[in-house]
């Protein structure tokens, strides 16, 4: 008998870490924490990509703590979905609580934090590996730190643990002419190609294919730099989208299961998507239901294609904002069964379900589905 290769079997059937696809049975999800949230401090790479009047309040207010109004609805609401979560059988854990006004520096600039509400940013899971991304916001610099006390544990359960070059973030990956597109014009990004800088949400997985969109967090050198990173096991296809200020690809297109794809109808074109997802069904989202308070409206830095924001628990079962009756409606057309969760003051600290979460352990298998 071979013990080495035995112990090496079991550890690898214990990993803690296990996920290959979005939609895989959900066993265990990392989600974020609004304590000690800290409005971003100012910069172009912030400001271009938060919609018009929460950009001006944020460049105004960079800095200063998110106000109890912000915070007290957004925390009800979190509380309620790891609630939900537990419910249905999913582990949760939690990042460390980190006071994110702090502020610290570099040799080449400074800057206070953000927050830890958004683990799917930072970090990408494949397979029994979680890698932390070098993201392009100076103020999110340090963010992985408040998930290290969870990436050690991990890491001594059998996971593999691997960070992507920790970027430099100085002028030179900015580009100082940068202006978003007007309606028609081509996409343009707000990053050079000094040094590879990407965020895992701009990325979804489906097996041994992951799709990318390029976007002004994401840069074609951070692509590169992955794709070289995972090898010939895995394909990386780059998905256009019609975006003008495009940050993360989950407002924009998700998978749904195997064959099954969600678009946006203003930022995605089915006809210059990637051949290999031709041959899927793709699922257009309706239009997302209008959200008339005035405080969302200011506060929230996302746009209204939150609504694709949706979390899936199998490839039947989908955590959505019972706001969007929309989106509830059509999933239950399209035979699944959404379980409503309320959301909508999350979206100021960055997003809705899918954002604000990362799973980490999914039961299946690595596969190819194309």
């Amino acid at each position: 008998m071979n013990i080495h290769a035995s112990m090496g079997s079991a550890i690898a059937a214990e990993c803690p870490v296990n996920s290959h696809n979005e939609w895989d049975p959900l066993e265990e999800i990392i989600v974020g924490r609004l304590e000690g949230s800290t409005i971003p401090s100012d910069h172009p790479v912030v400001t271009c990509n938060i919609p018009g009047m929460a950009a001006r309040a944020q460049s105004l207010a960079a800095g200063f703590r998110f106000p109890k109004f912000m915070i007290e609805p957004a925390q009800q609401e979190l509380d309620g979905f790891i609630a939900l979560l537990e419910s249905l059988g999913v582990t949760v854990t939690r990042p460390d609580v980190v006071n994110h006004k702090a502020k610290f520096s570099t040799p080449h600039w400074s800057s206070r934090g953000f927050c830890n509400s958004c683990p799917r940013d930072s970090m990408l899971v494949f397979g029994d590996e979680i890698l932390e991304t070098p993201m392009a916001w100076p103020c999110r610099y340090f963010e992985t730190h408040s998930y290290r006390e969870i990436l050690k544990d991990y890491f001594r359960r059998g996971a593999r643990w691997t960070s992507a070059p920790k970027p430099q973030l100085t002028d030179e990956l900015f580009d100082p002419n940068f202006k978003l597109p007007e309606k028609g014009e081509d996409i343009r990004y707000i990053l050079t190609e000094f040094e590879p800088v990407f965020d895992a949400a701009d990325f979804f997985r489906c097996g041994r294919d992951i799709f990318v969109t390029r976007s002004n967090v994401t840069n074609a050198m951070g692509i590169d730099w992955l794709r070289r990173h995972l090898g010939e096991g895995y394909r990386i296809h780059e998905i256009k989208s019609r975006c003008p200020n495009p940050m993360h690809i989950d407002t924009t297109i998700l998978p749904l299961g195997p064959g099954r794809l969600l678009i946006n109808p203003e930022y995605i074109n089915p006809d210059e998507l990637p051949d290999i997802l031709k041959q899927w069904d793709i699922l257009v989202a309706p239009e997302p239901d209008p959200i008339n308070d005035r405080i969302l409206a200011i506060t929230s830095m996302c746009g209204k294609w939150l609504s694709m924001n949706i979390l899936m628990i199998d490839e039947k079962r989908v955590i959505v904002d019972p706001h969007h009756t929309n989106m509830m409606r059509q999933m239950e057309q399209w035979g699944y069964e959404p379980i409503p969760c309320p959301f909508l003051h999350y979206a100021a600290f960055g997003g809705a379900f899918h954002c604000a979460t990362l799973d980490v352990r999914r039961r299946g298998t690595l596969e190819s589905y194309f």
